[in-house]
């Protein structure tokens, strides 16, 4: 949906690039997109080249310093906990404590049969492996828990997460999802919400999280719309924000004011040097003012 033409051709050395500015110009996190295989039916719209999220997070992992590594989102309901907790305190041990685990359901059908999943609980599938996974990357070597569809015990992993406890993520707008955040995440990741959506999701989120107890605070996330830093000389689209980067960082505050605590950004661009240069100018001119 966000892709970029040139993008179609990019490889490691692009990545990496994105990844080392991300981490020089100060941008709290990188995120990558978890797909096992797309069928035929959607390869048009959606593409085949969706890179592991536990591979590639890991590669960027070792030439950055600074930035968190975040799976946006990781359907862990295609995998046994035990194998995902074990990828993923893998990743956070070796990154020095990076990771953000962002979790969601899964939509591709295709994928959940051709993994012996069943695609129509999906939901309560997530729900257990939530729970199982908190437990898998807590600070115990040897974890246990007893649920529906997953039990373990006695079986010990190391390393362990370098976090004493790695924040966990939800992703998803639908009502089931927004009711997971709240109950069951440290974060909610929407997707698709636009502004005047947001505050009666954010209300309802917190009102769900209220109601059952939970007295943590959650990390509400958004996406914002696609950015241009300055005037375009060519067609960004009708959607896009553009211009001045105290203009720019008026309307972004806004997200803010609604209950928002960090928000994604989306640059358009033609090329990699055009998608960096985006890159370094928001954080020198934009990011500095967004709490003003």
């Amino acid at each position: 949906m966000y892709a970029e033409s040139w993008e179609a051709g990019a490889g490691a050395a692009d990545l990496a690039e994105i990844a080392r500015t991300a981490d020089r110009t100060g941008f709290d996190y990188i995120a990558c997109c978890d797909h096992v295989a797309i069928p035929r039916r959607l390869a048009d719209a959606m593409s085949t080249t969706w890179y592991d999220p536990v591979a590639t997070l890991a590669y960027l992992a070792g030439i950055t310093e600074n930035v968190r590594l975040m799976s946006h989102v990781a359907i862990i309901g295609l995998r046994h906990p035990l194998a995902t907790a074990k990828q993923y305190a893998t990743l956070d041990h070796l990154s020095g404590g990076r990771l953000i685990l962002g979790v969601g359901a899964g939509h591709v059908q295709e994928e959940f049969e051709a993994l012996g999943v069943d695609f129509a609980r999906r939901g309560a599938v997530l729900d257990e492996a939530v729970d199982a996974l908190k437990a898998a990357l807590g600070p115990e070597e040897y974890p246990s828990f007893k649920g529906e569809r997953y039990a373990f015990e006695g079986l010990g992993q190391r390393p362990r997460p370098a976090q004493s406890r790695v924040p966990v993520w939800v992703g998803g707008s639908s009502a089931p999802a927004v009711r997971r955040a709240a109950v069951k995440g440290d974060g909610w990741l929407p997707q698709g919400d636009s502004r005047d959506q947001l505050p009666g999701q954010i209300a309802k989120l917190k009102r769900l999280r209220e109601e059952a107890g939970i007295e943590a605070p959650v990390t509400v996330g958004a996406i914002a719309e696609p950015l241009y830093v300055g005037v375009p000389a060519w067609h960004v689209g009708r959607r896009t924000l553009s211009g001045a980067p105290q203009a720019l960082a008026e309307s972004l505050r806004a997200y803010g004011a609604m209950g928002v605590d960090q928000i994604q950004v989306r640059f358009r661009s033609r090329s990699l040097g055009e998608l960096t240069d985006q890159m370094a100018a928001f954080a020198a001119d934009v990011a500095v003012h967004l709490n003003d």
